[in-house]
């Protein structure tokens, strides 16, 4: 039974807002590191991060600074409620969450705490197939010579590319990973550049460390992991802060899992997860508090070219800043007929923020299906949404967003949203909106959609706004 905590390197950027340990019940305190964080785009601010991991029932003590008055734990619906006396806050967690934590109402100097689960088989640096980088400024070309070097362990490139606790600056930005390699950030390391994939296979990235991405004007154009024309590659276990693009940028690839990621970002375009033209994705367990769309689901978008399919989001918590928590369907082949983008399924899924400023871009849940493509068999199955500052529950709409698309997408087909649970004002319609006749929307099933405790089995008592090129759109219980 284990409490696990990683100290942080010398050089990495903390904050001083909150003091945080954790122990197992009755145990040894243990005394976290506290990373400073950027959130939101329209005013950035400073917040808070720390992390460890754990497999047994954890106490965790956190030192606020100053009296608190209150403390909000999310996702709510976690019900932790905590214990608080003059400037601290006590609770008890039972098993890994990721949380934000919100003292004297503040939601942007707030304190982002991920108790992780405890790794499974990390690999060693002992081990004769890894490559270990300790603490220094890399080259990319250098790590990959060493690599290859003859006075390498079993000659070639190992196995293992291993990021030793400490601090890590690519010189040349970013790492491409070969077919067949794991890199692995330990817990304690952070490596300032970014990771690609690109026309590879079986690729590991993993780890407790930090891709920090933060204050690196050269690094504009970079994303935090870049996964494309790829297959079989997983994500597991670390935390991306402030790409200056996306945190995990996904094109034309399939077979990809991405597992207990985190990310923060400011900066526009600033997405969390995007996929364009990519297939038989699994995305669990994942935290993103982004700066515009949290998850993006596409088809056709610049080299990438194709259909979308069997994508499953599930057990995660989404904050947008800006923009949308879950969006599907805007880009497409619009040269040629289209896209079809179809077997979505979201899960067990909780959505802390939705911040939008443009109308246009309003839902918190939204499928726009724009340049010409097709929309169709998406689930929406326990989404739990909490209070937000400006926007919309859900927008399903067949769009001509002139923007972005030189022509409307074709239809939306066979939606359902399952067991939907939003307790907020609720003031701006949710549209559910054709473009015209022959572009309907068809088919759109609520089954147990509940606004603020009451169960909505009609689009008037629901706030749904609902024009007349929409077909079979239906409310019951189960």
């Amino acid at each position: 039974m284990t409490v696990k905590i990683y100290d942080a390197p010398s050089g990495a950027v903390g904050s001083g807002d909150f003091s945080v340990r954790v122990r197992p019940v009755g145990g040894q305190w243990k005394d976290l590191f506290i990373y400073k964080v950027k959130v939101d785009m329209h005013n950035v601010r400073e917040a808070s991060m720390a992390a460890f991991d754990m497999d047994e029932n954890v106490e965790v003590e956190i030192m606020c600074g100053l009296n608190v008055e209150n403390a909000v734990i999310r996702p709510l619906s976690f019900e932790i409620m905590p214990v608080v006396k003059g400037t601290t806050v006590s609770f008890t967690l039972d098993r890994p969450r990721k949380l934000a934590i919100e003292i004297n109402g503040e939601r942007f100097h707030n304190l982002h705490l991920f108790a992780n689960p405890i790794e499974e088989s990390p690999p060693t640096p002992e081990d004769p197939n890894v490559l270990v980088l300790k603490p220094a400024i890399h080259r990319t070309e250098d790590i990959l010579r060493l690599a290859a070097s003859p006075l390498t362990p079993g000659g070639g490139i190992p196995d293992v590319l291993y990021f030793a606790p400490g601090m890590h600056y690519l010189e040349e930005t970013v790492l491409r990973i070969p077919s067949g390699k794991t890199v692995y950030i330990a817990g304690g390391a952070v490596v300032v550049g970014s990771l690609v994939c690109e026309n590879v296979h079986d690729v590991n990235i993993r780890g407790r460390g930090i891709l920090y991405l933060s204050d690196f004007h050269r690094f504009s154009a970079f994303r935090g992991v870049r996964i494309v024309f790829s297959t079989g590659i997983s994500v597991e276990g670390i935390t991306t802060i402030d790409p200056p693009h996306y945190s995990i940028y996904l094109g034309k690839s399939q077979n990809v899992r991405i597992r207990n990621f985190k990310s923060f970002s400011t900066r526009g375009w600033s997405d969390g997860i995007d996929m364009m033209a990519c297939s038989d994705i699994e995305i669990d367990d994942v935290f993103l508090r982004t700066s515009d769309d949290s998850i993006a689901i596409y088809g056709t978008r610049w080299d990438f070219v194709g259909d979308a399919r069997n994508i499953t989001v599930k057990n995660s918590v989404f904050w947008a800043d800006v923009a949308h928590a879950l969006m599907i369907g805007t880009h497409g082949d619009y040269h040629k007929d289209g896209d079809v983008i179809e077997n979505i399924r979201f899960e067990n899924i909780d959505i802390l923020e939705h911040h939008e400023p443009q109308p246009n871009y309003w839902g918190a849940m939204a499928i726009n299906a724009g340049d010409k493509n097709i929309v169709r068999n998406v689930t929406y199955d326990n989404i739990r949404v909490e209070a937000f500052e400006l926007g919309q529950l859900l927008d399903v709409r067949v769009v001509w967003n002139k923007d972005y698309n030189p022509a409307p997408g074709k239809r939306v087909e066979n939606v359902r949203f399952h067991n939907i649970d939003y307790n907020g004002a609720n003031t701006n319609p949710s549209r559910i909106h054709g473009y015209d006749a022959d572009h309907i929307v068809d088919g759109v099933t609520f089954v147990n959609l509940r606004i603020n405790g009451q169960q909505i089995l009609d689009a008037e008592s629901g706030n749904l706004d609902i024009n007349s090129f929409t077909e079979d759109i239906s409310f019951r219980l189960e």
